[in-house]
């Protein structure tokens, strides 16, 4: 499939800033399952360094903005051709041991009801494969979480989200991570676009999901919003040990005060 991209996020100062610094995660890497065919980052006013790729196998840039500046708007636009993998990672280049992501944080650390949720599913796929458990704490994720968006917010953390029982993708894949991770199987957040969900509705916005390590397959993908492994609707964009650290893009500023922020994506697939 096909899939262009266009995904705008728009800062505005509560007065203007001095210098900003950010962090941008906004490009996809290639492998099996994804081509780049075109992409590009601009944001006028703003340097952009060159790009390097990370221990997680994620392309990052650098934007620097010399102030005074009251608004930037980074633009991203882009095509990717996406083929079905059954959310198997293959071809991914990184460094970085699968190990590395047994480690909890604090959006990630388990509670008494996320380790419940994990040992009734080990316990109920006792004699199943280490795949069948992971699509069992995925569904049941999924069952515990009701999708509610305006609920919960970026901070809020695993043990929030299931206390609540309701949140967005972010929610759902702290949640299956942690239970993952608790069941020791080493378990990843992925930031990226989504398509239409699995009832062939456009997604208007980000999506994340998350990657567990299994020893048949390494690295698959799993969609607890949307009970699923990502298939060709989904660009990958970056991973990390939680929402925070693979968010899309991560900054500081100098001066300016408070910010807005207003993100449009728009995802479409475009002609062979």
């Amino acid at each position: 499939m096909r899939l262009t991209v266009e995904h705008k996020t728009h800062y505005r100062y509560e007065y203007p800033a001095y210098h900003a610094v950010q962090s941008l995660k906004l490009t996809p890497a290639e492998f099996e399952g994804q081509k780049i065919l075109r992409w590009s980052i601009t944001a006028e006013g703003c340097n952009i360094g060159a790009e390097f790729t990370d221990g997680n196998g994620d392309i990052i840039s650098t934007l620097t903005s010399n102030g005074p500046v009251e608004a930037i708007e980074i633009v991203v636009t882009g095509e990717v051709e996406t083929t079905d993998t059954a959310g198997v990672l293959r071809g991914h280049k990184e460094r970085a041991f699968p190990a590395v992501f047994l480690r909890t944080t604090p959006m990630t650390k388990s509670s008494a009801a996320i380790r419940k949720l994990a040992d009734k599913v080990a316990k109920k796929t006792k004699d199943g494969t280490v795949l069948e458990l992971a699509h069992g704490l995925t569904a049941a994720v999924a069952d515990a979480i009701e999708y509610a968006p305006g609920t919960t917010h970026v901070h809020t953390t695993a043990a929030d989200a299931i206390a609540d029982g309701k949140g967005v993708c972010q929610d759902h894949a702290h949640v299956l991570i942690s239970a993952a991770r608790h069941l020791g199987i080493p378990a990843r957040y992925v930031s990226g676009y989504l398509f239409a969900d699995h009832e062939g509705k456009p997604h208007e916005a980000s999506h994340a999901w998350a990657e567990l390590h299994l020893p048949e397959f390494g690295w698959v993908g799993f969609d607890p919003a949307n009970k699923c492994c990502p298939t060709d609707s989904y660009i990958r964009l970056g991973s990390g040990l939680d929402g925070q650290v693979a968010t899309p893009i991560r900054g500081v500023h100098t001066g300016g005060g408070n910010e807005d922020l207003d993100v449009t994506v728009v995802i479409a697939q475009s002609q062979q």
